[in-house]
């Protein structure tokens, strides 16, 4: 088993986010072209309500990730995550208590909050537990299409107010991260532009070329 990760320095680089899908194999393929790619944290999302699916899926993930040393982040579901021992979990604002799933998780684990385009929710968040948080979206996107629209400029905002790691997500591609890693993004929260893409791995490397031009 890898090392333990530092819960600060984990998150940041391409955070991906899985596609809802029943088919364990298809998104075990495209987690696996991703791995290979070099994303830095994988975030299982599926709004399914069948409980054996997810945990089959989540726990597949796990051993994927643990093989590569990547993060795996279960979304909405502080339960799994603890069951399966998942390296933390992500939380809406609709999606449970904050300060609960820092309980459950526990210290060492990783505790992401959707902030939408509120820096307010960032600083509660933080308060409650959250060791980092995630603004958007930034751009259309086909999964958050009805959230308020975020801007670099709140990115800005947001980087001088909180001391955890801020991520962006929402229709963020190759094409358009720039800006938001400049504005103070330590993370890009991503799905379509990689895992839509004909190409996963290669989707991935292009995504680390914008990254490192940051990083330099």
């Amino acid at each position: 088993m890898p090392p333990a990760h530092s819960v600060v320095s984990s998150v940041r680089g391409l955070y991906a986010i899985t596609p809802d899908t029943p088919d364990t194999e298809r998104l075990l393929a495209l987690v696996r072209s991703a791995l290979a790619g070099g994303i830095d944290l994988l975030q299982y999302r599926n709004k399914s309500p069948d409980m054996a699916l997810r945990r089959e899926q989540a726990a597949a993930l796990l051993a994927l990730c643990r093989a590569q040393g990547v993060p795996l982040i279960v979304n909405d579901d502080v339960a799994l995550a603890c069951t399966i021992d998942a390296d933390g979990a992500h939380l809406g604002t609709t999606d449970g208590d904050l300060a609960a799933a820092r309980h459950a998780l526990g210290a060492g684990k990783l505790l992401g909050a959707s902030c939408y385009a509120q820096i307010p929710l960032a600083l509660a968040a933080i308060e409650q537990g959250a060791d980092h948080v995630a603004f958007g979206a930034f751009f259309p996107s086909p999964t958050k299409g009805g959230t308020a629209r975020a801007t670099p400029a709140l990115l800005e905002a947001a980087r001088a107010q909180v001391s955890v790691p801020i991520v962006a997500i929402g229709g963020i591609t190759a094409d358009n991260a720039g800006p938001l890693l400049a504005a103070g993004a330590a993370a890009l929260a991503v799905v379509s532009a990689v895992f839509d893409a004909p190409d996963v791995e290669a989707a991935v490397h292009r995504f680390q070329t914008v990254l490192g031009a940051h990083r330099s």
